[in-house]
């Protein structure tokens, strides 16, 4: 019991000091605070599929919102490989946070694939916040599952948040440079600026009607910068 109250409060204390040197992180947040109980559903979706389809021992464990929740092609896309996707539309980094020990360390996972801070950046929180909620998901990466590795898929561009994309660039930015100082247990993947044509822009065919979500073309653009990091 006091091995765990240690590790917990030694976990706080990591995120406390990073966010001490991150410029701008003292700032009162105007997002929206989340209400858990909207993925009650999912939650029970889940739940209901692990007990008739027990997941794989130790998954690639893909986590995050929509765009993760909408890879329906996943296992084909990684085919031989132990993936298991809990994604859960809609989700934001906080939801991503308080659902890791449900969600994450339930499952023992040998890498976890983390995708947020697109409905973040949608609800107006900043690239200093984004930056903050990667290093508070880190710390318990560490705390909680220290020998598991974590890779970090780059925020999307969408044309229907294109005025959005250069706090999406910032964010990105952001958690690369901090990735690239922590090499031997991060992995940073630029799954944004394939999306991008010639022109710099979103490209149409890689998404839905809603321009936001991606077609199977943009998952398959997906497949490829991942499946050079996946772990077998």
């Amino acid at each position: 019991m006091l091995g765990t109250f240690f590790r917990s409060h030694y976990a706080g204390l990591l995120v406390g000091l990073s966010l001490l040197s991150v410029p701008g992180l003292a700032q009162t947040s105007k997002v929206p605070p989340i209400n858990p109980e909207q993925w009650t559903s999912e939650l029970r979706a889940f739940a209901r599929q692990d007990s008739m389809s027990p997941p794989p021992t130790r998954p690639v464990l893909f986590y995050g919102s929509s765009s993760i929740r909408k890879w329906e092609s996943l296992s084909q896309d990684f085919a031989g490989r132990p993936v298991l996707n809990r994604g859960f539309g809609g989700s934001r980094f906080p939801d991503a946070i308080h659902f890791f020990d449900r969600l994450v360390v339930a499952y023992n996972p040998r890498q976890v694939l983390l995708y947020e801070g697109d409905n973040d950046i949608g609800a107006g929180a900043t690239p200093q916040e984004i930056y903050r909620s990667f290093l508070t998901f880190d710390s318990l990466m560490r705390a909680k599952l220290p020998k598991v590795p974590l890779v970090f898929l780059a925020i999307k561009p969408s044309p229907s948040r294109w005025g959005l994309y250069p706090k999406v660039q910032e964010a990105n930015r952001l958690i690369r440079e901090y990735i690239a100082a922590h090499p031997k247990r991060l992995t940073y993947l630029d799954t944004a600026t394939p999306l991008l044509g010639s022109n710099g822009k979103p490209q149409p065919q890689f998404y839905v009607s809603d321009s936001l979500h991606m077609t199977p073309a943009g998952y398959n653009v997906w497949t490829r910068v991942v499946r050079k990091k996946l772990k077998k």
